[in-house]
């Protein structure tokens, strides 16, 4: 009499099951998971995602009294207040959705053991960062569409037609929204607990704004300002969208007198591989304390 064994499928390292395909697998479905929680937070929606919209709206409204910017000596020319804040809105906008939203939310899921029942799970560390990650592809890529959709139909402002400018600014937000990912996991190290993490976080956040080129005009800052600025990813992704969306008359108030875009590239790249290495050392499921 013959016995016939059942086995069940072994975990090898070259079985997909177990694999890179599970790993990309577990991802995409955080990455709906992360969404649906994102979008249910109504103070993360005001602060990350509505903010922005809401600046540029006030911007545009208060100042539209003072004319133009970059009106020729008779009057004529120049583009509206809107159309001059949209391009540091939309960099706002970046660092909002990768550095202030990661940071916060991943510190809060440490801070109240979510990250330490996610390290007692089958869940591998890529499938949760792939969530976190798209997450803040999907919610930057649609706060950028309501941002061209209010400016150009609220405020009427002329959006660029030529292809290369839209490269432009493709390679740009991508370099600038993985940056502001992976800093945002590299920050979230920074508060103790949940409870502090906006208090450690948006501050940070909010005077890089001011420093950077989105809410007061670049050039009219210090110079020792603006070196403090330079050294920080913001006022480059500020920079690159401005030269996308602004005419190139514009390019001489910049430091240097150009956009600089090589300049815009070395400088995110810079701070994405500084972001990555500082969260391959300091991650961890559980909390340092714990």
């Amino acid at each position: 009499m013959t016995t016939t064994t059942l086995r069940t499928p072994s975990a090898r390292p070259g079985n997909p099951s177990f694999g890179l395909a599970r790993t990309i697998r577990l991802g995409a479905n955080r990455i709906g998971y992360e969404t649906k929680v994102y979008f249910r937070q109504t103070d993360t929606l005001f602060f990350t995602f509505l903010f922005p919209v809401i600046m540029l709206s006030i911007f545009s409204v208060a100042f539209q009294g003072m004319g133009n910017i970059g009106t020729n000596p008779d009057g004529t020319g120049g583009i509206s207040q809107a159309a001059f804040y949209l391009p540091g809105m939309i960099a706002a906008g970046i660092l909002l959705s990768g550095v202030q939203n990661l940071g916060v939310d991943i510190a809060m899921e440490r801070s109240d053991g979510t990250l330490k029942r996610l390290g007692g799970t089958p869940l591998p560390v890529l499938s949760y960062f792939f969530g976190k990650m798209g997450q803040v592809f999907v919610t930057s890529l649609l706060q950028i569409g309501l941002l061209l959709l209010v400016a150009r139909f609220a405020f009427d402002v002329a959006l660029p037609t030529d292809l290369a400018k839209w490269m432009t600014f493709a390679w740009v937000y991508l370099l600038g929204i993985a940056t502001s990912a992976v800093l945002g996991i590299a920050i979230s190290r920074l508060p103790r607990t949940g409870r502090s993490a906006t208090a450690v976080i948006i501050p940070p956040v909010l005077i890089l704004q001011f420093i950077s080129g989105v809410y007061l005009q670049f050039a009219l800052l210090p110079d020792w300002l603006q070196s403090v600025a330079s050294l920080f990813p913001l006022k480059w992704m500020a920079q690159g969208m401005r030269a996308v969306f602004l005419p190139e008359s514009f390019a001489t108030v910049e430091s240097g007198g150009a956009w600089n875009l090589a300049g815009v590239a070395i400088a995110l790249l810079v701070w994405l591989v500084a972001g990555l290495v500082v969260c391959r050392v300091t991650f961890r499921w559980i909390r340092k304390d714990s």
